[in-house]
Order: C-alpha cells, then structure tokens, then sequence
C-alpha cells in the first residue's frame, strides 16, 4: 500500500465480484458441510450418551479435546491422511464443532420436564414416540440455541483453512496480507465473514421460531 492510495479501494471491488462471490460461495460450502455432519454425529452421541449415561463423560471428555487442539495443528494431523483436500477442512471443523453440539442437545433432553415425560407415557406413548414427538420439540429452542453458536463459530474457523490450500473469505483475507497488505481485500473478507455470521444466526433465529410457535406464544 503506497501513501498516496486509498484505504479502501471501491474499484478494486467492482472489478473482483467474481473472485468475490467464489470465495463467499466456498465459504458458505464448507460451512453447511460441517455444520451439518457435525450435528448428525453430535445428535447419535447425544442419544448414545442418554441411553448410557456413563457414557456422557468420555464423550464429552473427548470432544473438549479434540475442541482445545489449534486449529493448525488439526491440519497437520490430518493431512497425512486426507492431504490437502476439501476433505482436510471438513473433518478439522467437524470436530470443533461436537463438543457444543453434544452438550447443548444433551442438556435441552435433559430439560425437559419429568411430568410432561409421565403425562406423554400414560397417553400410550412409546419411548421412541415420545422422544420425536414430545421431548425433542419441547428441547428444540435449546438444540436451535447450540447449532447457532456452532455454526457462528464455524464460519470464523473456515477463514483458517485458506492455509491449507482451500478458498473461501480467508482467502481475501490471509493471502493478501501474506503477499502485501492490501487492506480493501482484508477488509473485504472481515466484513463478509461478519455479515454471513448475523444472517446465518438470523436464519436459524427464524427456523427455530417456526419450529416452536408455542414457546412465542407463551413468551407473550
């Protein structure tokens, strides 16, 4: 960045769109991967670690580990076995995201209130029947309240997985800044990442007031 040019450069912008929209893509890719096969194995560790209640430590023993690990060094481990594909970056997320996505859907089973599980077993209910049709909708808002936090949190780690080779915002906002500092990319990236983040937390905001009517209707 020479004295005379500006901070942000609009131009640079209008004449990138593609390259842009490339990246925003791959990022919300790679997003709604992990987050998505993050939650079908957090949900069976959930109902694995409800059945068997001795289980829930390990499990949650596990994942804190695999959570505190840095993320580069989560990419040095898998690369002998994944090397440098999509594959590197999806499983490294994945596994960040299990450690909030078991304990939140844990605790919101764990929430539901013991008369309400009596009431549903003295309609007849069976145990699976009253899992789908009665405790998971009461433990949604809950379940809902951990998929936003993990996801909020895997849209910022995606940005790492440029060091790997992989696009996404991180992209505009590493490489640049490795080549020379070229704020209006950095920039750029922060910013989307940040607007990707509200309207996702957003969306799933609205998805879980769909879901759950009845918990607005008490609210008000």
């Amino acid at each position: 960045m020479t004295p005379d040019e500006p901070f942000i450069r609009f131009d640079w912008i209008f004449d990138n769109l593609d390259e842009i929209g490339q990246r925003l893509g791959e990022h919300v890719s790679m997003t709604v991967a992990a987050v998505l096969v993050g939650f079908i194995i957090s949900f069976g560790l959930a109902l694995i670690a409800r059945r068997f209640p001795r289980l829930y430590g390990p499990i949650v023993g596990v994942t804190g580990v695999l959570y505190a690990i840095p993320s580069l060094a989560l990419f040095g481990l898998l690369l002998p076995i994944t090397g440098l594909s999509l594959a590197t970056g999806v499983v490294a997320l994945v596994m960040y995201t299990l450690l909030i996505l078991v304990r939140n859907i844990v605790t919101a089973i764990e929430g539901v209130p013991a008369d309400v599980v009596e009431a549903a077993t003295a309609m007849g209910y069976t145990p699976a029947q009253r899992f789908w049709r009665v405790e998971l909708p009461i433990a949604m808002p809950v379940v809902i309240a951990g998929l936003r936090i993990a996801t909020v949190t895997t849209i910022g780690l995606v940005a790492i997985t440029t060091f790997i080779g992989l696009g996404g915002l991180g992209y505009l906002i590493i490489n640049s800044g490795t080549r020379r500092f070229f704020p209006t990319s950095i920039y750029t990236g922060v910013l989307l990442c940040i607007v990707l983040a509200v309207l996702a937390d957003l969306g799933l905001q609205w998805i879980q007031r769909r879901l759950t009517p009845w918990a607005q209707a008490r609210g008000a």
